[in-house]
């Protein structure tokens, strides 16, 4: 009996050891990494002295005010400013830039002592955390989200083709991260997925959008010159497997220009055979889609198909953009500011500036990318690209005085009806704002998506003049 009871009590000795011994790593060793792991809930409480997230004019996106965190631009941009909360942990760039918005004594040390992770004022005294100026425009963001209907499903981006800057990324459903606590189970629970940023991590298919790669390959490799002419009949065949137009139309026949105008599926089809599946790859990668984009924020990684994979019948559908294609509103963006930046991509940008304490600014420039396309072409696409929204399928985004140049998008999928899109840039002749609008399962992109984004540059363009 002694024997059994001392063995016993050996166990519980060892057993305490071990708990102690993991208490002390985790309290001392790892406490540093701990608490600078981006989500972790304990680092905003210091949000007393925590920097402020700026937009480009100096609106305050996220600032603190007696220890609570205030959104100044509510719901519009929710998702990728993100929040910060003692509860709910950190996302969007409060999570991405945390080492920057932190007080520097919690950079260094994390939030105080081994007592002080507990402690609500710990770091206080110390120096604020440093401010963060974002290429975001608030005005821009409030244009988008009063363009944006409240009962879709969908995501709009905004941005510059000259230097890759995003000036608003908005999304349906969203919420009011300054009421972050009355809505966190209904926010958690919704099949909605209201927390989810769709502008940069929602993958579609991008449906006849991406007929701007097909073209863009077709006619920088010269596989296709704008005078050719297509003959579509309806329907077109490859590898057993019909492929038809939206709603069985008949384009007839069309030179080239007409053919991207009046999205004919049939001719596309055509065009990606011919232009084949080394060719059409190589301007996959030109575009750097499937690549990931290098933005302060997560994104979604665009799903493409493995080269090796792709049947004839395939390559026919990716050539407008079905198939096995998924791509982000970011993505498509980026693809329509290359042929608006004359062939050239910017990388996108979210930080235009980092304003640490105790140091001069230091400014963010703008990335080139690369040249994806020559000059020619680019010029090339943007008058076929007017002329989807002058007579093709854009006409809904035409505006008054202002060139539009754009490309619309009916995105099939199993069990619900299309993805509406529509992705344009203005003013055509010199452009400056360039904006992607998805909407889920809406039907054409003609119809429900390119208002939206006429909305969008209506609003816009005379806040961004420059």
């Amino acid at each position: 009996m002694r024997a059994r009871v001392l063995h016993l009590t050996i166990a519980f000795i060892a057993l305490f050891v071990l708990l102690a011994a993991q208490e002390i790593r985790v309290q001392l060793v790892d406490r540093a990494r701990t608490n600078a792991r981006a989500g972790n809930p304990r680092r905003s409480l210091t949000n007393e002295l925590r920097g402020a997230l700026l937009d480009a004019r100096g609106v305050a996106l996220a600032q603190s005010k007696a220890g609570k965190r205030i959104y100044g631009a509510g719901a519009s941009l929710s998702q990728l400013v993100g929040y910060s909360s003692a509860v709910y942990g950190e996302s969007g760039l409060e999570a991405a830039l945390d080492s920057i918005l932190s007080p520097p004594d919690e950079r260094l040390t994390g939030v105080g002592d081994a007592a002080g992770l507990f402690r609500k004022n710990a770091g206080k005294g110390g120096q604020t955390g440093s401010d963060v100026v974002l290429t975001l425009r608030a005005d821009i963001a409030a244009i988008v989200d009063r363009a944006l209907p409240g009962s879709i499903r969908g995501a709009a981006l905004v941005m510059d083709p000259r230097n890759g800057n995003i000036l608003a990324a908005v999304n349906r459903p969203t919420f009011d991260p300054n009421t972050l606590a009355a809505q966190w189970k209904t926010l958690r629970s919704s099949a909605q997925s209201p927390l989810l940023d769709r502008a940069l991590a929602g993958l579609y298919p991008p449906g006849s959008t991406f007929k701007m790669v097909t073209a863009s390959a077709a006619l920088d490799t010269g596989t296709v010159v704008p005078s050719d002419t297509f003959s579509d009949p309806g329907y077109f065949e490859v590898g057993g497997f019909r492929i038809r137009n939206a709603e069985n139309e008949v384009t007839g026949t069309q030179n080239f220009t007409g053919a991207f105008a009046l999205s004919s599926n049939v001719d596309f089809a055509q065009i990606g055979l011919k232009l084949g599946l080394d060719g059409y790859y190589d301007y996959l990668h030109r575009f750097h889609v499937g690549d990931e984009p290098g933005l302060a924020v997560p994104t979604a990684q665009d799903e493409v198909p493995a080269k090796a994979t792709i049947v004839p019948s395939e390559l026919a559908q990716m050539a407008f953009g079905q198939g096995g294609l998924a791509v982000t509103p970011l993505r498509m963006a980026l693809i329509a500011s290359t042929i608006a930046n004359g062939g050239v991509m910017m990388r996108p940008q979210l930080v235009k500036e980092f304003r640490v304490n105790g140091r001069l600014p230091l400014s963010v420039p703008p990335t080139r990318w690369e040249r994806v396309l020559s000059e020619t072409t680019a010029s090339r696409l943007r008058d076929m690209m007017i002329a989807v929204v002058r007579s093709g399928t854009g006409t809904a985004a035409r505006m008054p005085r202002v060139t539009v140049a754009g490309k619309t998008g009916t995105a099939t999928h199993v069990g619900a009806p299309p993805h509406a899109w529509f992705v344009c840039f203005a003013p055509a002749e010199r452009p400056r704002i360039v904006v992607a609008v998805v909407v889920e399962d809406a039907g054409y992109g003609g119809v429900v998506a390119a208002p939206i984004a006429r909305k969008i540059l209506e609003g816009s363009l005379p806040l961004y003049p420059r």
